[in-house]
C-alpha cells in the first residue's frame, strides 16, 4: 500500500496504518500492560504476513514507565520469532517526540508517526474525545450554581470546562436570560429550569459516552463488592456516583439498597482507561442494550476540571450533577427529583 492509501483502519492486518513499508499500530491513554501486549501481538500478526515490512507500536498518554516496558519488552523477546521481532519497535511517545525500545526511529519516520497518531487522536473513540461544550458548560454552571452560588469569569469557565473563551462565550449568549450578568462582566445561573435539565439529561448517554456491564457467569457480584474491590484498586481518576454518590450528598435519598454501582471516570487522566473492567471483575461484559439491567456502569468526565470530592475509603466522589444524571440514566426519576430538590434547598444565596 501506498503512503498516499495509508493512514487508515487496516481490518485484515489488524494494524491502525500501514504507511510505505511501515505498519503502525496506535494505543493512546496506556496505564496498563494488558494493552502493551495486546499491541506487540497485533504488530506481530501483521508482520508475518509483511516480511518486508517493519512494524511500529506507537503508545501515546503512557503512565507505564520505561523500566516495565524495557521488561515487557524482554518478554516479548523470549517468544516471538527472531524475524518478526528484529523489525518491531516500540516507541512511547511524549509532545511529538519518540523514544524507542530497542531504538529510536529515525527522524522521517517519526514525521509519519506522528502524522498516523494525530488522526488517530481525531478519530479515536469517546475515551479521548471531547464532550459538547453546550453540554460541559451548563453542567459545570449548575454545579456552581448548587454548590457555590457566587459570580465567575469567563476565564474561571474556560479553564474549568477545557473550552476556548469564544466557545464558552458561544454557549452563554445560547442561554440567554439563564445566565445573570453583573457590573464587573462576571456571570452566574439566574435559575435552571426544568426543561433545561431534561435537555442535560436527553444528551447525558452520547455527551459522557456512557458503558453498561453485566455479570454474564450466573453469579453477580453485589454493587457493594464490586466497590469493595475497587477501592482496593485505588486506581487515580475514579469516583463513584449513582445511588451511592447521591447518599453522600442527601443521606436521606428514598431507596432500599444499591442497585449497580455508577463509575465517573475523568477522561482527561491518562493513568486509567476501561481496561480496569477486567480487574475489577472478569465476567462483565459490556452490553448495548439501555434496558438491559447493568451491574456497573462508566460514565466520562470531559471538563477540565473533574469536581470530584475527598471520600474516605480511597477513590473520591462524583460531583452532585454527575450523581443526578447517573439517577435518570438509572431510571430513579423519583429518585432523582428527590435529589434535586434535596439539593436546591442547600442552594447558596449569594448577593
Amino acid at each position: 500500500m501506498s503512503a498516499n492509501a495509508g493512514n487508515r483502519k487496516l481490518s485484515d492486518l489488524g494494524v491502525d496504518a500501514e504507511v510505505g513499508h511501515r505498519l503502525i499500530e496506535v494505543k493512546i491513554g496506556v496505564s496498563g500492560l494488558r494493552s502493551v501486549r495486546l499491541g506487540l501481538m497485533q504488530l506481530a500478526y501483521a508482520l508475518a504476513e509483511k516480511p518486508q515490512a517493519e512494524g511500529y507500536l506507537v503508545l501515546s498518554q503512557v503512565a507505564i514507565t520505561r523500566e516495565r516496558l524495557l521488561k515487557e519488552w524482554k518478554y516479548a523477546s523470549a517468544v516471538l520469532r527472531r524475524e518478526v521481532l528484529d523489525r518491531m519497535v516500540l516507541c512511547v511517545e511524549e509532545r511529538g517526540r519518540f523514544d524507542g525500545i530497542p531504538h529510536t526511529p529515525e527522524a522521517e519516520t517519526q514525521r509519519v508517526l506522528l502524522q498516523v497518531l494525530e488522526k488517530e487522536r481525531a478519530q479515536s473513540g469517546p475515551r479521548v474525545a471531547r464532550a459538547d461544550a453546550s453540554f460541559v458548560v451548563p453542567k459545570i454552571l449548575l454545579h456552581h450554581w448548587l454548590t457555590n452560588g457566587h459570580f465567575v469569569t469567563a476565564d474561571w469557565l474556560a479553564k474549568a470546562s477545557g473550552y476556548t473563551y469564544p466557545t464558552v462565550a458561544n454557549v452563554l449568549q445560547s442561554l440567554g436570560s439563564l445566565i445573570e450578568r453583573g457590573s464587573d462582566r462576571r456571570f452566574r445561573l439566574r435559575w435552571f429550569p426544568q426543561e433545561e435539565l431534561g435537555r442535560l439529561v436527553a444528551m447525558s448517554d452520547r455527551a459522557r459516552a456512557t458503558a453498561r456491564y453485566a455479570d454474564r457467569s450466573g453469579q453477580p457480584r453485589s454493587p457493594e463488592a464490586h466497590l469493595a474491590r475497587l477501592e482496593k484498586l485505588n486506581l487515580p481518576g475514579l469516583a463513584i456516583g449513582g445511588v451511592l454518590g447521591a447518599k453522600h450528598y442527601f443521606p436521606d435519598l428514598d431507596l432500599v439498597g444499591t442497585p449497580r454501582l455508577d463509575i465517573s471516570l475523568h477522561a482527561r487522566d491518562p493513568r486509567v482507561d476501561l481496561d480496569f473492567i477486567e480487574k475489577l471483575d472478569p465476567a462483565l461484559h459490556r452490553i448495548q442494550d439501555p434496558l438491559e439491567p447493568a451491574s456497573v456502569v462508566v460514565h466520562n468526565v470531559y471538563h477540565a476540571n473533574s469536581f470530584f470530592a475527598p471520600r474516605e475509603g480511597g477513590l473520591e466522589w462524583a460531583d452532585p450533577v454527575e450523581c443526578l444524571l447517573d439517577l435518570h440514566e438509572a431510571r430513579l426519576e423519583m429518585q432523582a427529583a428527590q435529589f434535586l430538590d434535596a439539593m436546591r434547598k442547600r442552594h447558596p444565596v449569594q448577593s
